[in-house]
Order: C-alpha cells, then structure tokens, then sequence
C-alpha cells in the first residue's frame, strides 16, 4: 500500500474511532444499528467532500469542501487558511472569520498544531458563544500548504484529537491532487518531447518533397501542401490524454501519402483496420510513431525497396495493433534500443534518434495500462521487424 493509502487508513481509523458513539450491545439476528448508520454517515459526508479537495488547495476548492469539513468535526465553525489569507469559512460566529489567518499564522510556520484560548477570542458580538479552536497543518509532501481551523464552545482533548485526524485526512486528499497533476504534467512534458523528436527530419523532408513537384507537377505540390497542412494541424495541436483509433490511423495515413510521394514506388504501404475498432480511445499520436519507425527502418536505412504493413484487428477485448516492416532486421538481442533501452550507437541501421519515439509509446502505455501493455518488439535478421501493442478495451483505471 503507498504511503497515502496508509495516510488515509489511519487517518480513518482514528476519526471513526473519535466520532462514533459507543457501540451498544445487539441481538445477533438484528442487522445494523446506531454504530452501523454512524459509519455510513461519516464516510458519506467524507465522500461528499474528496472531490472538491481532489482539486488542490485553492479558494473554490475549499468554499465546497468546508461544510462537509464542518459536518465531519460538528463544531460551531471552521476555517480554511493558506499563507494568502482566510481561503474560506463555515458555521457560527462570523465575528471571528478574520481572526483565523492569525491564529494560522503559527502552524503555518511551525507545521505544528496548536489551541486557540478563550483570552485570544475574546469579543464583544452579542450571544457568541465560541470559547476556543483547534488550528492543524495541512500539508502535501511534507510541505505546509494551508490550515484547518476549527471552533467550537468546549476544547477538549478528544476534539484536538480528531481535528488533527481530519487534517491529516485532508492532507492525504491534497497528496492525490498533486499525484495527479504531476502526472499530468509529465504526461504533457513527455508529449512536447515526442512532438520534438517527430518534427525536424520529417518536416524537412516532406517539405523538400514538396519542392520538388513545384515546377514539374504543381497541382501535385498543392494537394502534398494540404495533406501536410492536415498531419500538421493534428500532430501539433494543444496536447490531448486521448484520441480516438480512427483519428490516429487518418494521422497515420497523411503521414504515409506524404512518404510515399518521397520515396516513390521504393515504398509499398498495406493498411487494413477493423472498423468495430475506430472509436476506441487511444494515448495521443500512439500510432505514427511506430509506422514512422518501420519506414526508417524498413525503407530509409535499407536503401532498397520496402514495405510497411499496418493491421488493427478486433480482439475481443483488446484492440491488437501490429506495425512490420520487411527491413533488414535486427538480432534480437539487439532490439533494446528501439525502446530506448541503450545508447544510440547500438542501432545497427545508424538510426541517430535510437528508436525514442518507440520508448515513449512503451512509457505511455505502462503508465496508463500497466506492465502488461507494453511494446513488443520482434526481429530477426534478414526477416524484419515487428511491433505489437495491445489496447484493452475496458475502461481506464
């Protein structure tokens, strides 16, 4: 279990052991009772508000999560503070909303909890009946993020106790906020990586192709000029998680035609997809880089004539894609780099790029799908190479 996972069994384990009621003794046969519908209750209020921290730490976030917040402590009121100020507030005794960036102010630097006296709350607001309040750190990789303020008319020990419970259920909750946009953001980093591995030769490439029909077939020029215009626009638009198969395999085919006008005849393409398969999601521009690699391999390095063969099939559950080439082929012990898995110069084609646009494909699909779903990588010399990848069908986890 991840050190979160623990973060948030015991935080739960001490709250319920806080806020439940006794237990009281029930006739075996007799399902349910006061302990059953206090837990049920707890961990619904919970529930209700997980989405909202879910977000991070910000000034919405915490306006829709503090009444749940509240109905968890079942204290006359509470606070949501960071190093900005007072991010929200929820109960009775509004005179002392502006008060709790200051008594935040210690926890904030210390990370240590602490308890509000009565001296410090004094006011002169008719009927408040706010006696004192316990403030906790929230924090997110050991970092203090903010503080949760609560107040009510009694400061006991058990209602310390179970302030510090919650914030620490809090804290774990922000913990996932931020596992998550860190793997967005590698997610989009590793994109711009793969973008920038993609563009240089090929643009080059297709745009000297381009040139060279100009003079001798200009209408020929015009349409390369659009399809290159079309692979364009998808491949370097704002980065997506997600594509659907009939997207990349269009991608793929743009791709293709503007290969095929460069290398002439020395290029053969077969492309048969099974159409049950075309709305599926798929990682973003999954696809071209592995028919991208194929055509280096299997026609560019060989020098010769070749061809690519592209096959998606309806497996059951699983989408089954298979990329080949009829290259010279690799030794299999030599397959490694394909998958970024050693230098460069291992690549006995001389591919300077060393097959990274293929590793990042790999690393995609381990992290969204698991282990299993990685590349597979098949060679041999003098019989190819082929790359296969497995896309389940069932929903992302």
């Amino acid at each position: 279990m991840s050190t979160t996972g623990w973060v948030l069994l015991c935080a739960f384990s001490a709250l319920l052991g806080f806020l439940l009621p006794r237990p009281r003794r029930q006739h075996p046969d007799r399902p349910g009772g006061p302990t059953d519908e206090a837990t049920f209750l707890t961990l619904h209020i919970a529930a209700m508000a997980a989405p909202s921290l879910r977000a991070g730490l910000t000034r919405d976030s915490a306006r829709k999560a503090v009444r749940h917040l509240r109905a968890l402590l079942g204290t006359s009121a509470i606070a949501v503070v960071d190093s900005g100020g007072l991010l929200a507030w929820d109960g009775e005794a509004g005179c002392h909303r502006d008060h709790a960036p200051e008594h935040a102010r210690t926890v904030l630097a210390s990370a240590r909890p602490r308890v509000v006296a009565e001296d410090e709350l004094a006011c002169d607001t008719p009927g408040c009946a706010i006696r004192g309040g316990v403030v906790v750190p929230l924090t997110v990789d050991g970092r203090v993020v903010g503080a949760l303020a609560a107040y009510d008319t009694v400061v006991s020990a058990a209602l310390v106790r179970t302030v510090t419970e919650v914030g620490r259920w809090v804290s774990g909750q922000l913990e996932l906020a931020e596992a998550a946009s860190s793997r967005r953001r590698t997610m989009a980093a590793e994109m711009r990586v793969l973008r920038a591995q993609m563009s240089p030769h090929f643009v080059y490439n297709a745009l000297t192709t381009i040139a060279s029909f100009v003079r001798t077939d200009p209408d020929r020029a015009r349409e390369l000029l659009v399809e290159f215009a079309d692979f364009n626009r998808y491949a370097l638009r704002r980065a997506r998680d997600f594509a659907t198969l009939a997207e990349e395999v269009h991608c793929v085919d743009r791709y293709l035609l503007l290969e095929r006008a460069r290398f002439g005849d020395r290029l053969r393409v077969t492309l048969r997809v099974a159409p049950e398969v075309l709305s599926l999601p798929v990682p973003f521009l999954c696809l071209q880089p592995l028919v991208e690699n194929a055509v280096k391999r299997g026609v560019a390095a060989a020098g010769r004539r070749g061809e690519v063969r592209v096959v998606v099939s309806d497996a059951g559950p699983e989408a089954h894609i298979s990329v080949e080439d009829d290259g010279p082929g690799t030794p299999p012990g030599r397959t490694r780099p394909f998958l970024g898995g050693g230098s460069p110069h291992e690549d006995p084609h001389g591919d300077e790029e060393g097959g990274i646009g293929l590793a990042g494909v790999d690393v995609r699909f381990r992290q969204i799908y698991g282990e299993d779903y990685g590349l597979v990588v098949e060679s041999a010399p003098n019989a190819g190479t082929t790359v296969r990848l497995r896309v389940p069908k069932l929903p992302r986890q």
